[in-house]
């Protein structure tokens, strides 16, 4: 995930310089940089307001609660990686081409550090909170297999592609891509993937997913250590 930059509300700041929409982005950006640094547990509405420079009182005329600001993180969250990931789908092409984009922009996305951190925050409270958990999963993981799924049926209509269901064949691409080095991400078992090592994981992913759907078959195997 990249950093995003963050806008602080200042005492000093005469009123209205920043517009509401600012202000609320402002105390997401300084949110995001607590929970990550503290965890949602840990983390306070004192300490965000502290950072932001402003009272608690700016703070909870646009979120009631912490958990409130924590649900408009999560959904922040989920809307930057699928607006990373998903426009490449729109780009012209063969589907070869297009999935090897999207793959490697997604691979990149999220094995970096912060987007890790997040994944890792969120999972936790999600025990806590199975709402978390469901909105999580529902506007992240979810929205982007259904967006693969049309993209998937536009392919199979062109002749590119061929399958039973596109929702399921969107979640078996997913699994391959995320699979593997995402899995050893998470637990600290590899550093972040060199622009090498994600293209060799991307091209192997591809050649089992042309294999098992595309019309015209790959074949030259792909070798991945």
């Amino acid at each position: 995930m990249q950093t995003q930059n963050v806008t602080a509300l200042k005492p000093h700041e005469p009123k209205g310089r920043m517009s509401s929409e600012e202000r609320r982005e402002a105390i997401l950006d300084v949110a995001t940089e607590i929970f990550m640094e503290e965890g949602y547990a840990s983390a306070s509405m004192s300490t965000i307001a502290a950072r932001l420079g402003g009272s608690k009182g700016t703070l909870y005329n646009y979120f009631k609660s912490k958990e409130e600001l924590f649900t408009a993180y999560v959904q922040r969250h989920c809307i930057f990686h699928r607006s990373q990931t998903t426009a490449l789908l729109n780009e012209e092409g063969e589907a070869r081409k297009v999935l090897k984009n999207y793959a490697t922009r997604y691979l990149r996305s999220f094995t970096s550090e912060q987007a890790l951190q997040n994944w890792r925050i969120i999972s936790a409270e999600s025990q806590k909170s199975p709402e978390i958990g469901r909105l999580f999963y529902e506007s992240g993981p979810l929205s982007g297999v259904r967006i693969l799924a049309s993209y998937f049926e536009k392919a199979k209509a062109r002749g590119e592609l061929s399958f039973p269901n596109a929702k399921q064949v969107a979640h078996q691409f997913v699994s391959l891509i995320h699979g593997r080095m995402i899995k050893a991400r998470m637990l600290n078992y590899i550093p972040e993937p060199t622009d090498e090592d994600i293209a060799a994981e991307v091209d192997a992913a591809l050649f089992v997913f042309f294999a098992a759907y595309g019309v015209s078959k790959p074949t030259d195997p792909v070798n991945v250590a």
